[in-house]
């Protein structure tokens, strides 16, 4: 079920800070209390490996993401303890070491189950006679894009070996800030700098007779 332009769920999950902090954190709240767009993306495990060159690479657009008013986290489904484990491994040894943005740690898999992400199918079992959990029950990779209100204005999700372009969530909050203060609507493969719409056919016929 599509969550694009409805409200983050209110679910408030467990998370770690760089310094071994524990914390809880509600996405929503981050969102709407600190008037931030917030980006939260999800991968399948930690001590992986896709999943260290995703979060190495957030962690490098973190500055960037800092100009936009965005707050980044990540969350997995793994524990507080194995995410601090994690990031104390060296970067050259499939480690986070250096990542100082929030991981949530949804060992109840709450939230993963609200925004209906898990990699896991429920099944009748005739020997059992009950229904029982068939898959990997971790999350798939899955990023949303939160707004200052709390309202989801972006999501997608990757298939395990699939990792994500990064830049392309800075291309999409640019988007989104220029149709907040511009008003205008931004056409395909639109950066920050080129030239917008107005939501009207005149407008539109323009632009393509220009690109």
């Amino acid at each position: 079920m599509a969550l694009v332009g409805k409200q983050f769920p209110n679910i408030t999950v467990d998370a770690i800070s760089e310094m071994g902090d524990n914390l809880r954190i509600n996405v929503l709240e981050e969102a709407t209390k600190n008037n931030k767009k917030v980006l939260l993306f999800w991968y399948p495990k930690d001590f992986t490996f896709v999943c260290p060159t995703e979060l190495h690479a957030f962690q490098a657009a973190l500055p960037e993401f800092e100009k936009r008013n965005t707050i980044v986290i990540g969350a997995s489904c793994d524990t507080n303890e194995v995410h601090f484990a994690w990031l104390n491994t060296p970067k050259n040894n499939g480690g986070i070491e250096g990542v100082t943005y929030p991981l949530l740690a949804d060992t109840t898999r709450n939230l993963a189950a609200a925004l209906d992400i898990l990699d896991s199918e429920w099944v009748y079992n005739e020997a059992l006679n009950d229904e029982i959990l068939e898959g990997s029950n971790v999350t798939f990779r899955a990023t949303y894009l939160i707004d200052e209100t709390g309202k989801i204005f972006h999501e997608s999700v990757n298939d395990m070996p699939l990792g994500r372009n990064v830049n392309e969530y800075l291309r999409m909050v640019d988007a989104y800030t220029h149709i907040q203060t511009k008003g205008e609507v931004c056409p395909a493969n639109w950066e920050a700098g080129k030239e917008a719409m107005t939501a009207d056919r005149l407008s539109t016929a323009a632009y393509l007779s220009q690109n």
